[in-house]
């Protein structure tokens, strides 16, 4: 497995992401400064702790701004102390400070998503005997909305898909955000199987009187692009297109592959942990012995008929290897594909908005002119 890092490796990769990337996008540099400088070892514990401090006073000026009616302001607080939170449970919460930090940034993100435009619809879609939450925000105007089903990897839960839904949004997209199997609030851990929650939410968005049935996509990321792959082959005939942004199919499940990218150096800390608690697992052994089985090409799948897909990665990927963008281009029906440079997703300024022009094609194609 590759090197677990040091308490100031941590520190200075945080550092690194803060205003950049990740849930660390929209950390105030203070914030985070106030927060490693008080970061002594590498406890979880410490960890929820310490962000859960310096997320409480945003959260207590978000009720005071939305008590004077200053809705805007509160909904920025709101998502400031969110945020941190989310920080805090970073990246799955596997202890009891980090649980609390994973409902409170809930609580904070559904208090900011009162104010957000369009509003931010909370679902409880039926999967059984159980419920899968969703957030549904669809544009503006009557009619049959097209929708995206947007979901990230081990730990980029639907809360954090905010960023890409406002982009959805901004293109006229309706954005439906779950968790993937395993993570956050998904009542299935992954396995084999675990494609049958992106079913159920398929069947209730199919059956809302606004949002379009035959303009329903998906969009998985980092790990999510699996599960985006997969459902593009499951659900071929109702979905009108799944783009796997980062997603492994084949490669990324063998057993050496596995140990080589487990703590990869372009991931922060506790990817053991969090790639184990998306499966249910206690350790990288146990997963081995289940991740070949994974495989879409070993279940049989490439050859089948897929939705239009869009696959993308960064050619210098630690966490996904690329081969398997390559290795879904040679098998089944054309594909499109745009590898980025850099590492996991290809991260560019220009990754988002390609792939949101490439959805609305899809989901709002032109009118053919006639003869």
């Amino acid at each position: 497995m590759g090197r677990v890092k040091n308490l100031e490796e941590i520190k200075t990769m945080v550092r690194e992401r803060t205003g950049k990337r990740n849930i660390f996008k929209s950390a105030k540099k203070e914030d985070v400064e106030s927060v490693l400088s008080r970061l002594t070892s590498k406890d979880p514990e410490l960890w929820a702790s310490e962000w859960s401090r310096v997320a409480m006073p945003y959260d207590e000026q978000g009720s005071k701004l939305e008590q004077s009616g200053r809705a805007g302001e509160a909904r920025e607080a709101y998502l400031m102390a969110y945020t941190y939170y989310a920080i805090g449970r970073y990246p799955v919460p596997h202890t009891p400070g980090k649980k609390e930090c994973f409902r409170k940034s809930l609580e904070l993100f559904t208090k900011a998503g009162r104010y957000f435009d369009p509003p931010l619809e909370i679902l409880k879609i039926p999967y059984g005997d159980q419920i899968i939450p969703a957030y549904l925000r669809l544009p503006p105007g009557d009619g049959n909305h097209p929708a995206v089903i947007n979901f990230g990897g081990i730990d980029s839960f639907k809360a954090e898909c905010h960023d890409y839904d406002e982009a959805l949004l901004r293109a006229g997209l309706g954005a439906c955000a779950i968790d993937m199997p395993g993570v956050g609030e998904c009542p299935m851990k992954g396995s084999t199987r675990a494609e049958s929650p992106f079913s159920a939410v398929i069947d209730y968005l199919e059956k809302r009187p606004d949002i379009d049935p035959k303009r329903i996509a998906i969009l998985g990321r980092s790990f999510g692009g699996y599960w985006a792959a997969k459902l593009a082959f499951v659900e071929a005939n109702r979905l009108r297109a799944a783009v796997v942004w980062g997603g492994g199919v084949h490669y990324f499940f063998q057993e050496q592959w596995l140990r080589e990218s487990t703590n990869a150096e372009s991931y922060l800390m506790d990817h053991d942990i969090a790639r184990c608690m998306a499966f249910g697992v206690n350790s990288i052994d146990e997963l081995a012995r289940i991740f070949p089985s994974l495989s879409l090409k070993t279940q049989g799948w490439l050859e089948k008929p897929s939705c239009p897909m869009l696959i993308v990665n960064g050619k210098e990927d630690l966490q996904t290897p690329i081969d398997d963008l390559y290795l879904l281009l040679e098998y089944g029906s054309p594909k499109a594909a745009r590898v980025f440079p850099g590492g996991h997703m290809g991260q560019t300024p220009e990754t988002l908005p390609t792939i949101v022009r490439w959805l609305k094609k899809e989901l709002c194609p032109l009118p053919q002119p006639e003869g």
